[in-house]
């Protein structure tokens, strides 16, 4: 049987289909091929010896699920639309490609023969909004509401308890905590999440959930302006261009590498319970200023870092995985060191192609838009 991943082309797609090869799987992709993430003319050296199949087309044209799901037993639903910006004001889009799409699978899988007998979804950290937080009076842990434009515009950082209004400290995001996406990405990377579960249950079908962290690593875009931070911040340095870092530098993040998902994604799909919701991450916080400046310390930048106050609607303040249940499903798994991860990181793209920084028209998008 062959194992299907959706947005196979995509980033961390790749790097699955390399270990998934090498353990003798034959591997199908059904990719868009979208030219923001992938570039004009992409190149694919898995497709050379046969061991991959690559179907062009969209998740949200029902034939193509259907010449995809031929004589597979295991899926991987990779393919999304990704940014947390963009989907702001691309909200249909988003939603047919990341709902849409993840609804006719489900579709598929209940109406047609097929032999699927696992899926295991991407899901995302965003569906938290900004997690776990405990009252730093009485109320014990709170789940504060996302920051709202005005609070951004009086750079009101930091959060407070829902409750009595104390201030409210960060803590390890457990997969029980309650959902409160501040994007529209978030929101449908929930939806995927809960039709995914609810549907597999009803099926029969095996279904895991992984709620990805910042993922990086080699093999990431380095040109699409709207998504990945450690892309963007590289582009920048290596060019000596100025970096901006938005709020004051001191939002956090949990940034897991790339290989590190993708041995969660194998030993999740020999998980054998039903359906199953799993953190991947690192663990680590990480301040957005630290990692600018590990960055450029990586890169012999001249890049100046400039801490500007700016906002965008939907960004989070902190998050960052608690790991427990990951490493209690999978037994054995563990975290790449940031340091680490990113010297691979920096040595990959010192190979590539210098892209041009469109970071500033990303981020007109948003402007024009009041966002």
């Amino acid at each position: 049987m062959k194992v299907l991943i959706t947005g196979g082309a995509g980033f961390i797609g790749r790097k699955l289909t390399k270990e998934l090869v090498a353990q003798g799987r034959q591997v199908k992709w059904l990719d868009v091929l979208d030219p923001q993430i992938h570039g004009q003319q992409p190149d694919f050296a898995e497709l050379a010896d046969g061991s991959v199949e690559l179907i062009v087309g969209n998740v949200s044209d029902r034939a193509m699920w259907l010449e995809s799901i031929e004589g597979v037993d295991t899926i991987y639903h990779f393919a999304a639309q990704t940014g947390t910006g963009q989907s702001m004001y691309r909200v249909a889009y988003y939603t047919d490609i990341n709902v849409g799409g993840t609804g006719l699978l489900w579709d598929v899988l209940a109406n047609e023969q097929h032999q699927v007998k696992k899926v295991v979804i991407a899901s995302s950290r965003s569906i938290y909004g900004e997690g776990a937080y405990k009252c730093s009076a009485k109320c014990g842990l709170v789940v504060p509401e996302p920051r709202t434009k005005a609070q951004l515009d009086q750079h009101l950082w930091d959060l407070h308890c829902p409750s009595c209004g104390a201030e409210a400290v960060p803590v390890a995001t457990m997969e029980a905590s309650v959902p409160q996406p501040a994007s529209l990405y978030a929101c449908s990377k929930l939806a995927q999440e809960q039709m995914s579960i609810t549907m597999g249950k009803a099926l029969g079908i095996s279904t895991i959930s992984l709620r990805f962290q910042n993922v990086f690593g080699p093999g990431q875009s380095l040109s699409n302006p709207y998504t990945g931070i450690i892309s963007i911040f590289s582009n920048q340095m290596r060019q000596n261009l100025p970096v901006n870092i938005y709020e004051d530098g001191e939002e956090t993040r949990d940034f897991v590498y790339v290989g590190d998902v993708v041995d969660a994604c194998l030993r999740a799909a020999a998980i054998e319970r039903g359906s199953v919701i799993l953190n991947v991450g690192s663990g680590v916080a990480t301040k957005v200023i630290d990692l600018a400046n590990l960055l450029k310390r990586l890169w012999d930048s001249d890049s100046s870092i400039t801490v500007t106050g700016a906002s965008r609607v939907g960004d989070i303040r902190h998050n960052w995985a608690d790991l427990t249940a990951l490493q209690q499903a999978c037994a054995g798994w563990q975290a790449t060191s940031l340091d680490a991860g990113l010297q691979a990181f920096v040595d990959w793209a010192k190979s590539q192609d210098v892209f041009e920084d469109k970071s500033a028209i990303a981020a007109a998008e948003l402007k024009k838009r009041n966002l």
